[in-house]
């Protein structure tokens, strides 16, 4: 079977596995195989540790990465004082294979970073938060360096930057962009002078995630983790910036080829009614996919008119496409038999399936092309359902 590192790849000995566990089955079970095969794509692992000083606000960071508030239901405990004494796992609520660490405070007297990293058990991350809230100071870089010696990657984020923007919007000539780049390089230089060679810092708001340097330090995640992370760490990301909704467009766009070809081949098992039980199966979990990835489900939305002050009435009226009622409703395998092509495709594949070799090639392309268009074309809408949403949230472009 196919290896974490080619996750987005169906091998020829996947294909002939499944080919081979489904011919022996009758429908109902084939197409829960099928479903349980889809699943199985997205379970690649990433462990995303976060740490800073007590009060840095790291764990509102833990939280905000999840897209939750600080006060919701699976929320990280926060506190003036160090309310993490031992690293605690939470698991993002839609996808269980992204786990977020909210690690002890670091900045004690007798802090020792080797001693730390072995204490947080530093193998299982993926890679590391390091958050300050005012300036960096020498634990910071010592935990820094530490962590290039066991060559893993960490990233500098300045946190409580809406904060630090309103205290500096009470001054006569206050003007953002140039706030913002005075706030990066005096962490910047903070950090040469205590040895680090180079920084980067991104500033964030735990409160306003969003804004400031958020895509810009995705963008450097996705660049530096393997390619199997990157779209996990992707589809994970709060829906919150028109950037982070093209990229996560982007991203499932590439399982579309994936699913299709799936689909081809199950065509070519003589079952009556298989393939377009299976492609109606494919599609339906795949949208629900989607529907997870950009947040268009009625909890998500809820959470986001409270946190913007918005009627969820006023934000479903920037809906337009009929996969979210059908998400909504439970009706989604009701709107994919309405699709024409679909039915033209079982009308077809019904009368050629049984035709030597032609009959097989023909039935496997009607279903790669009926799950690609559908696909494609679902993805689109809900993707443009989803920026529609975020712009109306905001009223401005994010």
């Amino acid at each position: 079977m196919a290896t974490s590192e080619d996750y987005c790849v169906i091998t020829q000995e996947d294909l002939e596995d499944i080919k081979d566990s489904i011919s022996t089955r009758d429908l109902s079970s084939a197409v829960d195989a099928i479903k349980e095969y889809l699943k199985k794509q997205d379970l690649v692992e990433l462990n995303i540790g976060v740490t800073g000083e007590s009060g840095s606000g790291k764990s509102t960071f833990v939280n905000a990465f999840r897209g939750l508030g600080d006060e919701e239901e699976g929320s990280a405990k926060i506190g003036v004082v160090e309310t993490t004494t031992e690293p605690e796992v939470y698991l993002h609520p839609e996808y269980k294979n992204v786990k977020v660490w909210d690690l002890p405070g670091i900045g004690t007297p007798n802090f020792k970073a080797d001693e730390y990293l072995e204490l947080v058990q530093f193998e299982r991350y993926d890679f590391f938060i390091i958050i300050g809230s005012d300036r960096f100071r020498e634990c910071h870089t010592q935990l820094a360096k530490e962590i290039m010696k066991m060559k893993k990657t960490f990233y500098f984020v300045r946190s409580k930057t809406d904060l630090s923007i309103d205290a500096e919007k009470r001054k006569k000539n206050f003007d953002l962009n140039n706030t913002l780049k005075s706030i990066r390089e005096d962490c910047e230089n903070g950090l040469r002078k205590i040895g680090i060679e180079d920084p980067v810092v991104f500033l964030i708001s735990g409160w306003e995630l969003g804004k400031y340097d958020l895509n810009a330090l995705q963008e450097r995640m996705e660049k530096e983790l393997p390619q199997h992370k990157r779209r996990v760490l992707m589809l994970a990301l709060p829906n919150i910036t028109l950037e982070i909704n093209e990229k996560k467009k982007k991203a499932l766009e590439k399982d579309i080829a994936m699913v299709a070809i799936l689909s081809a081949c199950m065509a070519a098992i003589p079952l009556p009614g298989l393939s377009i039980a299976v492609d109606l199966a494919i599609i339906a979990v795949e949208i629900q996919k989607y529907r997870i990835a950009f947040g268009l489900d009625k909890q998500s939305l809820v959470k986001l008119c409270e946190k913007y002050g918005k009627r969820i009435e006023t934000v479903e009226d920037q809906i337009k496409s009929a996969w979210y009622k059908g998400i909504c409703t439970g009706s989604l395998i009701t709107i994919l038999k309405q699709v024409s092509f679909l039915a033209t495709e079982e009308a077809v594949e019904s009368a050629v399936r049984f035709v030597p070799f032609l009959g097989t090639v023909v039935a496997g392309a009607m279903s790669f092309w009926a799950v690609s268009s559908t696909l494609k074309s679902a993805l689109n809408d809900i993707a443009e359902d989803a920026r529609n949403v975020l712009m109306s949230l905001v009223e401005t472009e994010v």
